[in-house]
């Protein structure tokens, strides 16, 4: 039954958007068809919505998002079968359609496009190392005691949750270059250039080494994201070219081979260095940011950070996120705000669920309410009860300020990455002192809380005589 019902919504959605000819490519994230179009006007939005079985739409970082919920696995495996599409995989474009203008706008929506389409499909990598982190912080020494430095398996789960970011290069350049339509493992294997232990080495004697007599500094870019998303993009080009002026007999041998010549004094000399030393500046301007005023920007970030999820513009947070989490091992200030905000919309969906006096719409909120609680999903409730009521968004923006303050004001940090809006995100404080975890879990309450209150009082229904 559920798969005639996936399979259902995956038939209609595809002739939504145009049928399969209107693809280039799809794929999905945790609860969004992400779809790449030859014509963005095709869709009507209101029809995608009154498909049974979407939440809603959303045109971001030049895709076109259906949202469908925790099932959108299913439902994209049934519209690949349907359409003869592979998840991800171009199909062919009409090479002599004109092309749109390159204005601010379209670089800024590419660059969107590309740090989504590298950074989303690595959330479950990051996501089990979290875990694991968090495991050793709960049970390690520092916290309950359970577990000694010593014991093998406190020593299994570090390396495993570290493992994770350090080797952001390997699985960055993967999907980079899956984005890009690169061979993904060049990708792949321009970030093991990066990492491979010899260069590795010199990184941390000092060692003077040069790319065919160009100097270079050897720099540790493990648990790095700014050089291989640099080098991944400048490669794609050089392979491209490659591949169209190169003899069909010699590609298979001298496409990969020239391409890693032509790339090693660029990664090494050029994109490796730049993206070090902007990483390594941004992150300093962000703990100094967090040292000093952590507590404004944890707010403000608390209030906007689920419209920016909307707009997909959150993307921009999480390469900072990642990259603050890797280089300094916490954040003091996005990870706060979004967490809140996250706790919010749980809020947000209590207090309408307190306001509406519809039996059937109530119960639709609390429905939203554990599905944002315990499964994160926040669509439900955004689109559900934000997008059709609008005041709600106010009390959650409210809600999410508030925690986020609470955070800022008490110092806290969050030392895991936990890419989840469900309860488990506030595992994120784990790994510092006890009182860390306890003002990080009140900042989640906080935000619930006031969330709930504020959406109750600005939609609360009048009793019928």
């Amino acid at each position: 039954m559920a798969a005639n019902k996936n399979a259902q919504i995956a038939q209609s959605v595809l002739a939504a958007v145009g049928g399969k000819e209107n693809i280039v490519s799809v794929t999905h994230c945790m609860t969004r068809l992400r779809f790449n179009l030859k014509d963005m006007s095709i869709p009507k939005d209101d029809e995608v919505k009154a498909i049974k079985g979407t939440m809603g739409v959303a045109r971001s970082s030049g895709q076109y998002q259906v949202i469908v919920g925790t099932n959108v696995d299913n439902v994209c495996a049934e519209l690949c079968t349907l359409a003869g599409l592979e998840q991800a995989a171009t199909v062919s474009e009409n090479l002599d359609a004109p092309k749109e203008p390159l204005t601010l706008k379209k670089v800024g929506s590419n660059i969107m496009a590309y740090l989504s389409g590298s950074l989303t499909p690595i959330i479950p990598v990051v996501l089990a190392a979290a875990i694991f982190k968090s495991i050793v912080a709960v049970f390690g020494p520092d916290m309950l005691g359970i577990l000694s430095t010593e014991s093998d398996l406190y020593k299994l789960f570090t390396f495993v949750g570290d493992a994770g970011y350090y080797f952001f290069p390997l699985l960055i350049g993967y999907t980079a270059a899956k984005k890009l339509n690169a061979t993904p493992v060049m990708g792949i294997f321009m970030g093991a250039i990066l990492l491979h232990p010899t260069f590795v080495s010199m990184a941390a004697e000092g060692t003077s080494f040069s790319v065919y007599g160009i100097p270079c500094t050897p720099q540790n870019y493990g648990s790095t994201i700014l050089p291989i998303l640099l080098t991944v993009w400048i490669m794609s080009y050089v392979e491209a070219f490659l591949k169209k002026h190169l003899p069909d007999a010699v590609k298979i041998m001298l496409v990969p081979t020239l391409t890693t010549a032509i790339m090693l004094p660029i990664v090494l000399c050029v994109c490796g260095p730049i993206g070090g030393i902007l990483g390594n500046y941004i992150c300093a301007a962000v703990i100094w940011f967090g040292n000093y005023f952590g507590f404004l920007g944890a707010a403000v970030i608390g209030a906007l950070w689920e419209f920016l999820v909307m707009t997909g513009m959150h993307h921009v947070l999480i390469a900072q996120m990642i990259q603050l989490f890797a280089a300094n091992g916490y954040d003091p200030v996005v990870s706060l705000g979004a967490t809140s905000a996250s706790m919010s919309v749980a809020g947000m969906c209590i207090g309408m669920a307190l306001a509406l006096r519809d039996k059937e719409e109530r119960a639709l909120s609390w429905s939203y309410t554990i599905a944002e609680i315990i499964g994160g999903v926040t669509e439900p409730g955004l689109y559900g009860i934000g997008m059709k009521y609008k005041k709600p968004f106010i009390g959650m923006a409210i809600g999410g300020a508030a925690g986020g303050l609470y955070a800022g004001l008490m110092g806290v940090k969050a030392y895991v990455m936990v890419p989840v809006a469900n309860f488990l995100a506030l595992t994120a404080y784990t790994g510092g002192n006890a009182s860390n975890i306890i003002n990080g879990v009140i900042s989640g309450i906080v935000a619930i809380v006031v969330a709930a209150i504020a959406t109750y009082l600005l939609c609360r229904e009048p009793k019928k005589n």
